[in-house]
This record gives structure tokens, sequence and C-alpha cells, in this order.
């Protein structure tokens, strides 16, 4: 029998080439651990400089506070910090970082040399250390303005495995490039600069106001996304929210525009991507992605930072409450953007799909011509009057979608407004219209539900059955009515009547499963709106169909007074706006 293997200490060296595992894995993680330690540091002014992508060469300088003389070597010691000396602290982080894990790491893995200054009468000049193979050298001068210049050389020069992998120098330029966007985009309060083989790609001044953050953004993120963004501000408590989400017209193949900052640092987080799609759920293209840069604010203590090694995931205190503040937030903005805020922005060639009215008119509940004449007497006119005479009155008093003028190919309703000419989509419109009225009763009396003639026995795990046993009050509340039959098995006795013609053992393990994960369900509700949607579109007038005047008329006031008319109910523009300047320019009037 061999012998029992010694259990030995492994040396510091590579003690931090493990430690490197979990927190550089490219020279884009290595510009975020450095630029971190900058921003930690009060730095105003952060220039980054890459060579190759960063495999031969990163360099960060900051205008912070700087690292005192006989600090620099601590600096390069593992589980040192300045930021972290009690469990307060560590339960009350706001650094970017704190256990002293990156500079030894990096140092491990590449020739790594630190210089700094302090801002004082006695530091004439800067300090420099070098560190190679582990063994750090003594301070000597160096040239440098008050701050803190890393110099990291040859990336993975002593880890040959792990150098291989590295990609292109254009790929790892790019995923530096896209912590940059992140960096630039979180924290408009600084000065950056990012510069590759000698070549500034972009370079930025502090952005003080609002115009001149979307000015930075416009340069990010496109024009594009600011012309269809709308802006949001909400507070609830010690939660905020502020910043920018586009409008569902303007959406993404990929989740590669969605910028999410926690009290100023990026993160990933289910709640919070829970939230954003079900705010966006019935707007967007199915496998289509919303875009926005969003800040949320709350106290630090109700959220924990420290449960990922990059810092790329948190954890809220109570989730529950952030997703919900959340999904209203940003249901709100999405719903004002489909009431008329920025129907028209300047510069923008198009204005697209925005309605009027916060309240929710159901279906055109009234007869179209009773319609007509009450909204002409409100205009003091005679309803015999068409649409185009009506307009001869004031124009504050024209509705945003104007007055119906003709019908094209049974599919789009031109109308005329006080801008010029609106172009509408009868069919998706009216779908609209139809799916917050079903959605809408719904609402109002509750979930129905129906009794199934011979209960359904769902074989499920011993603990999936112990927690729906255990979580029967909030099944009931969903419209689901079960009991417990076995250690593995459940009997579903009541369902919600919409999905009884669907899969009801599915529909029960796939709520089991929401609670259990995410504490809550809305797998009844998604599956209800998916049913909803089928009969709106079925339900909405359809193409090729004729409408006289009154029908168009009433059809675009309903759209005024529903809730996120600008959209159907699977992500399509409702209607567009073309306005005088636009018909000018395509007539080439006044040239």
């Amino acid at each position: 029998m061999s012998a029992a293997p010694r259990i030995t200490i492994l040396p510091d060296h590579l003690v931090n080439q493990i430690a490197a595992g979990e927190v550089v894995d490219r020279p884009s993680s290595v510009v975020k651990e450095l630029v971190e330690n900058s921003l930690d540091a009060g730095a105003t002014v952060i220039r980054i400089k890459l060579e190759q992508g960063g495999k031969r060469a990163i360099r960060v300088e900051d205008d912070g506070s700087g690292i005192e003389p006989g600090q620099l070597a601590a600096a390069l010691q593992r589980h040192a910090t300045s930021k972290i000396s009690s469990l307060a602290d560590l339960e009350n982080v706001s650094s970017m970082g704190f256990r002293g894990e990156a500079l030894p790491s990096i140092a491990s893995v590449s020739r790594l040399a630190l210089v700094s200054r302090v801002q004082h009468p006695e530091s004439p000049h800067g300090w420099q250390v070098k560190v190679r193979r582990g063994e750090v050298s003594a301070p000597e001068p160096a040239a440098i303005e008050q701050g803190t210049r890393a110099e990291v050389l040859d990336l993975f020069y002593n880890v040959p495995a792990r150098r291989k992998f590295l990609r292109a120098d254009r790929t790892e330029l790019q995923h530096a490039e896209r912590f940059f966007k992140q960096l630039a985009l979180g924290r408009f309060d600084l000065a950056l600069e990012l510069e590759s083989d000698g070549r500034t790609r972009y370079q930025f001044p502090p952005a003080t106001d609002r115009a001149q953050r979307e000015r930075r953004i416009g340069k990010l993120c496109g024009h594009e996304f600011l012309q269809h963004s709308v802006w949001v501000d909400e507070q609830r408590g010690d939660l905020t929210l502020h910043g920018w989400v586009a409008e569902a017209r303007y959406n993404r193949a990929r989740a590669d525009m969605q910028y999410f900052y926690v009290n100023g640092r990026p993160v990933r987080d289910r709640v919070v991507a829970h939230a954003v799609r079900k705010a966006f759920a019935d707007v967007l293209f199915h496998g289509r992605h919303p875009a926005f840069v969003l800040f949320l604010g709350l106290p630090a203590a109700a959220v924990d930072v420290n449960v990922h090694p990059q810092k790329l995931e948190v954890r809220f205190r109570e989730s529950r409450m952030v997703h919900d503040f959340l999904f209203s937030s940003l249901s709100r903005a999405l719903s004002d953007a489909g009431a008329g805020a920025g129907a028209l922005r300047p510069g923008s060639e198009l204005g697209m799909g925005m309605a009027v009215g916060a309240g929710i008119q159901l279906g055109i509940t009234l007869p179209v011509r009773e319609q007509i004449r009450a909204y002409a007497a409100v205009l003091g006119s005679d309803a015999r009057q068409s649409g185009h005479e009506a307009m001869a009155g004031e124009e504050a008093d024209i509705p945003l979608l104007g007055f119906a003028l003709a019908q094209l190919h049974g599919v789009y309703i031109l109308s005329q407004n006080a801008h010029g000419l609106v172009l509408t989509d009868m069919h998706a419109a009216h779908e609209r219209i139809t799916y917050e009225r079903l959605k809408s009763l719904q609402a109002g009396d509750g979930i129905k539900t129906q009794r199934l003639l011979v209960p359904l026995v769902v074989v499920v795990s011993e603990s999936e059955a112990d927690f729906a046993e255990a979580a029967s009050e909030e099944l009931l509340v969903l419209g689901l009515v079960v009991d417990r039959s076995g250690p593995e098995s459940l009997v579903l006795r009541e369902l919600p009547a919409l999905l009884a013609h669907g899969d009801p053992s599915a529909l029960l393990k796939d709520v089991i499963s929401n609670l259990q994960n995410d504490g809550q369900s809305s797998r009844v509700e998604e599956a209800s709106n998916d049913i909803f949607s089928t009969m709106a579109c079925h339900g909405s007038v359809r193409a090729n169909r004729r409408l006289n005047g009154d029908e168009m008329n009433a059809l675009l006031r309903d759209m005024e007074a529903t809730e996120r008319s600008g959209q159907c109910n699977h992500g399509r523009p409702t209607w567009i706006q073309l306005d005088m300047q636009t018909l000018d320019r395509l007539f080439l009037r006044g040239r």
C-alpha cells in the first residue's frame, strides 16, 4: 500500500497564481482590476493604454490619492487593503474592491511596475517598485504627477498554458473596449481616455449635466438609441432609479446594450433581469432584447456585493421589493412613452408609435357615431363635419393622431394632425386595444378558476411536493387549487379557466419552479397573456376590411386612450408620424 500523500503549504508565488485564476483571465480583466483601484483612490482622470490588445502591455494611470513610498510593497501583498478594517466595513462596503488580491495576482503572471506619488510638499517626485517572479524590488525615485501608474507587461509570459488561450489582438481589444464603455457610462464624473497601439480610440471630459451625459451616451451607444430613449427618474423610500431606457421599437438581437449599475457598480442580476423582461413583456418581439442605461441606488447594507469573485453579481436583501420597484418604474416609463412622451423628437426623421392619455378606454365601447359626436361636441363642431373640416378648428384641440383622411389598401389609416401626416396600422392598433381590454377585465374580476371533472395527479419530486403543500395559499392566489396526495405526488383540482385547454401538469410544475427559484411566479400571467394575445389577434379588425370615417376616427380615439398603444402586443409599431419638415424634404420644397 502506498503512503498517504503529505500535506504541504503552497509557496506564495503559486498561491498568487491560483488566485490570479479568479480575477485575471484576459487583458480586459487586468484593466478592470487596475481601474477599480484607481476609482477607490478617488481618481478624477483615468488613462488606459494598451499594446497588442493588452497582451504586450497595459498601462493605467490616474490622478488619485497615490500610495506612500513605504506602502508600495505592502500593496503587493495578499489580503492587503486600506478599505476594510472590521466586519461593519465589510457589511457596508462601498468601494469597488477590497480583498487585496488583484495586484499580487496580476504580478504573479506578468512583469509589473507600480509607480505612485502622493500630494505632499515633502514628495517632490514619485516612487516605483517592480515585481519579477514574485520578488518585489526596493522603492526607487520615478517621474510622475500626483496619482498612480500601473504597468503590466507580457501577460501570462510565465504561464504558457494560459497565454495560448488568449485571442487575437483585435478580439482582446474589443473586450477591453466593452469594459471601457461600461466604465464611461457608469461614471460620468470622470475624464477618461483609451489608447490602443498609439491611437486614441476614446477621450471624454467629465459630463456634469444631462446634455453632456447624453452626448457621451450618443458616442458610445449611438444617437439612434438616444432618439428612442425615455428618461427614467423614480424614487420610493431608499430606492432610486434613473437613466435611459429605449422604447420597444428600438431593440437588439443580443443583450449587448444593457448597462445596469447598482450604487455605481456594473452588475448582472437575475432579479433585475426578470423585472426588465416582465416590464417589456407586452411590447417586445419574441427573441429581441431591450436597451438601457440605468442606475439603481439603495443603502449599501441592503445589497451584498461580495457574492462573485469579480463582483459582477449582487444579492439584494429585499429582492422582492427591488423587483417590484424596478418593474413598476420601467412599466410606467414605457407607458408614458406610449402616451406621447417624445413623439416628435428634435432631429428625428420619424416619430413612431406614440399615443396620448394615461387612462385605459377598453375597446370601442360606445357606438362609433356616438364617440365621434361626443368628441365633436368637445371641439364645438358639427358631428356631420368630416375630419378634414374639423382641422380648421383650434390646433391645440386636435388630438395627437388627428382626424382620418382615408384608408389605404384596407390596411392603413391616413390621418392629419397638427404636425403633419399619421399612418396607422389598423389591425395592430385594434389588437393592442383588445389585448388591454382582456387584461383589464381579468384583473378586475380576478383569476377565474375552473374545476376539473377528473382531478389530475401530477408526479413531482419530494421537495417540490413539500414546497407546494407549504405554498398552497400562494398557489390559490394564482388560480391553482392543489392538494398533496403522496410523498411525490400532487392533485390538481382547479386551474385558471383561460388555461383549461393547455397542459395543466406542465403549468403546475412551472409555477412551483418559479415560486421556488424567484419567490414569485409570472407563469400563469405569461400564459394568460399569450392566450389574450391570440384572442386579441383574432378579435381585431382584419386587413382589407373597409372602415368608414366614423369607424376610423373612433379607432384613433381609442388608441389615444389605451396604455402602450404605440406598439401591438407583439412589439410592432402601430403608427408613425411624418411631420411637415420631413414631407417638405421628401418633395425638395424650399430648395
